[in-house]
């Protein structure tokens, strides 16, 4: 599976001010696949190490972390000749040696010459723990997600249909109907299997939707099991009510978040700590509301009104135990759950795309989904789950702000009126 990730790292290895680079991303994202054949493809050998599994690795660090020392004794680790510019040295799991973590330092300062990419699923747990040296200003950084609906195509070999998609966005054009049909289908697809590259794979060889959640559920079992492992007794039970309490957020008209429907009296205090090293480790995503519109969003942004995602679609079906024949028909006992399902997609695929997602609300008078900052403007979104094209809310907003256009995401075909331009739910990672 092609990830887009590549031609990022790719730029990295090219950069004249390259320094080590920090991979960071939830668990099953495609972290260690990704990093060998990016090592395979681009370099003439992979020195790699994974400090989790390796109590060997570990002690490697223990008594100097100078690269001088290090590199000899990583060389003889791994079996590796390890040579400057044209070996790549990754260090998986990161989080599991500080000292690993700090060497990546001196590596900056002393040693440039060496290519070394350090990754970890629970990078943003380890570092804000007081023992640990984060190297500030010594590493690059880069976040993997989830794979977007593009990706997904492209792994069913469909980058036909991929090139299609750009050019009805960029040119406002409808898809043809027979494209739009096996579109849709494959979007469908997309919110039962989701972008755990695992758990595509398995759709591709099988088309079993049963093997699919089979991964799916293991990998929302890691996460319980990660929550006791890196928590506190007390934190355990909280962050697993606030996980478990997702898909009741989102399932409510109003999909933001609510302390109440934690607990009888929840406030944010009893729970600010789980919601953070749920976001730490990234397996939600939160989406602020905004109290201006104006640039830059991120001043404006209410720190106590926000909704909460799941990092990955698939994974937040699993997790309220969805029927997949309920999504692939869009049967009507979804009805009350279909918006924030979509509502979770949509916000997927913006933030794979780089962006940071705001909602805006005026009063009880109108709601837009999302805003985000593209080309220097604000720029509205409005999602709706069905064919529905009634936009009051939107409306509300275009006569407010006059924005250069708005963004309609629906089951629609392209578009553009009124100022809208209408795309098709499959051609949200265009935006």
């Amino acid at each position: 599976m092609q990830r887009k990730i590549i031609s990022a790292m790719i730029s990295w290895k090219n950069s004249a001010y390259r320094k080590p680079l920090l991979l960071q991303g939830a668990r099953q994202v495609g972290k260690t696949y990704t990093l060998l054949e990016f090592g395979k493809s681009h370099y003439g050998n992979v020195a790699y190490i994974n400090l989790e599994t390796s109590a060997v690795a570990r002690t490697t660090f223990d008594e100097d972390i100078m690269p001088d020392k290090i590199i000899p004794k990583l060389s003889v680790l791994t079996g590796e000749t390890i040579v400057k510019e044209k070996t790549l040295i990754i260090f998986d799991e990161v989080q599991a040696c500080e000292k690993a973590l700090t060497s990546l330092k001196y590596f900056c300062e002393f040693a440039p010459e060496y290519h070394i990419i350090a990754s970890g699923s629970l990078l943003g747990i380890a570092v804000n723990r007081k023992q640990f040296s984060f190297p500030v200003g010594k590493v690059d950084r880069l976040t993997m997600y989830p794979m977007d609906f593009e990706e997904f195509l492209s792994a069913f070999g469909e980058n036909a249909l991929i090139e299609k998609i750009r050019i009805c966005y960029n040119t406002n054009t409808p898809m043809d109907s027979v494209y739009h049909k096996v579109l849709t289908e494959y979007y469908r697809q997309y919110l039962v299997v989701g972008g755990m590259p695992e758990a595509a794979a398995k759709y591709a060889d099988t088309k079993d939707f049963k093997l699919v959640r089979l991964t799916q559920d293991n990998i929302l079992a890691d996460y319980l099991d990660d929550m006791s492992k890196y928590n506190s007794a007390n934190e355990t039970k909280k962050t697993r009510c606030v996980y478990g309490n997702i898909t009741v957020q989102l399932s409510k008209t109003n999909t933001k978040f609510q302390y109440k429907l934690l607990k009888s009296g929840g406030k944010a205090s009893e729970f600010e700590d789980a919601l953070q090293w749920l976001e730490l480790t990234g397996i939600i995503d939160k989406c602020y509301l905004t109290e201006k519109i104006k640039l830059p969003l991120e001043n404006y942004r209410a720190t106590d009104a926000f909704k909460i995602y799941m990092s990955d679609i698939g994974l937040l079906c699993a997790n309220k135990s969805l029927k997949p024949d309920d999504i692939l028909y869009s049967a009507p006992s979804l009805n009350d759950f279909k918006g924030g399902l979509v509502e979770n997609y949509v916000g997927q695929q913006l933030k794979i795309s780089g962006y940071n997602k705001y909602c805006w609300v005026s009063g009880a008078t109108a709601e837009v989904d999302f805003v985000i900052e593209k080309d220097n403007e604000i720029i509205p979104i409005e999602v709706k789950s069905a064919d529905n094209m009634q936009a009051k809310s939107l409306n509300h907003y275009i006569g407010l702000y006059k924005p250069s256009y708005a963004i309609k995401i629906a089951d629609k075909n392209f578009g553009f009126q009124d100022g809208k331009k209408t795309i098709p739910l499959y051609a949200a990672f265009c935006i």
